[in-house]
């Protein structure tokens, strides 16, 4: 028995581990609960008395050695894939890829963050509206082109449930729900159904505000805007042309002076040196009535603005898909040095 341990020795000796395969079969013929070693320990019964002791002693010399020669190859094992893979071991670690605020996001908590200093607070609505919200209370006639299958997504009529074509239902939505004075901004996500190419898409985002209050003239929204234009597109001279919109009476689109200074100037104001920004106006009695609000009493604003735009007009992205379209070469261009 003693010249079976002594050749077992011997061949853990010579074994040479040089890979985690190589140390795993040598674990198992070895050290498991089948291997050689043990097999050994369980016939130290059938030893005879006067060589149990030297037996023995060599029997545990031999389990030792296996055991160490095992944890060794593994350690070294560890040591080498590590090099391999970092070379110099004091060098630092792998370097983390940060991601980037999308553009929109950005945009979106710019103005936010612009309008908040200003006493406006933030409200959000659902993005399925009932024609209520969405239509009649925004004083949108029966005939109105918005109520057509062509340019709404109806998800149900008659009752007539959509998904909502403006943040201004969010608005009604306040309205009914807290008396004046209100003073808010509703961001958002809107739809409309129309087709998807460079400059137009089914899916984009608002930002539309409201204030209503006794004594609101139009000049308190010019003000605000002029406010506005100075703090986000560091310019302040605004001009208002007159428009129609039917939740606001009167209506008006205002435009921020980019100049003509280069000829990506000329291109994204068309040559003519302003820039169309947003629509607005004074809020129209109807709506106030609609939504239990005094018009004899209570005078208010509205204006409202897309994300989109703004963002293509800042960032020069000449396709407003890229926005949605999730590519990472696109979205990996607004990264922040850290």
């Amino acid at each position: 028995m003693l010249d079976r341990v002594e050749n077992l020795k011997s061949q853990v000796e010579a074994s040479v581990l040089t890979s985690f395969e190589e140390a795993e079969t040598f674990r198992l013929q070895y050290l498991s609960k089948k291997g050689l070693v043990t097999e050994l320990f369980k016939a130290f019964r059938e030893v005879p008395v006067e060589e149990k002791k030297a037996f023995g002693a060599a029997l545990n010399m031999l389990k030792t050695l296996a055991e160490d020669k095992h944890k060794e190859a593994l350690e070294s094992l560890d040591n080498t894939q590590l090099v391999g893979l970092n070379g110099d071991l004091t060098r630092p670690g792998m370097p983390q890829e940060f991601g980037a605020i999308h553009p929109i996001n950005a945009i979106k908590g710019e103005i936010v963050e612009i309008f908040k200093r200003i006493g406006f607070n933030i409200s959000t609505g659902p993005e399925i509206e009932d024609d209520w919200h969405n239509f009649s209370a925004l004083n949108f006639p029966e005939e109105h082109p918005a109520r057509d299958m062509q340019d709404t997504f109806f998800l149900q009529r008659n009752p007539d449930w959509a998904l909502r074509t403006h943040t201004s239902s969010v608005q009604v939505r306040v309205m009914e729900s807290a008396a004046p004075p209100i003073r808010t901004i509703s961001p958002g996500r809107v739809f409309r159904n129309e087709a998807v190419s460079a400059r137009s898409h089914c899916i984009f985002h608002q930002i539309e505000g409201l204030y209503i209050d006794k004594g609101v003239s139009f000049v308190d929204l010019k003000q605000v805007l002029m406010y506005f234009a100075k703090e986000f597109f560091g310019r302040a001279k605004i001009r208002m042309r007159p428009s129609y919109f039917p939740f606001t009476e009167p209506s008006a689109e205002m435009d921020v002076y980019w100049g003509l200074e280069n000829e990506i100037d000329y291109k994204i104001t068309k040559g003519t040196g302003w820039l169309e920004v947003m629509g607005c106006g004074m809020v129209d009695p109807n709506v106030l009535k609609a939504s239990g609000i005094d018009p004899d009493i209570y005078t208010g604003y509205a204006f409202g603005m897309g994300i989109e735009r703004i963002a293509m007009n800042r960032y020069q992205i000449p396709d407003i898909r890229l926005f949605t379209e999730n590519d990472k070469r696109f979205l990996e261009q607004f990264k922040t040095a850290l």
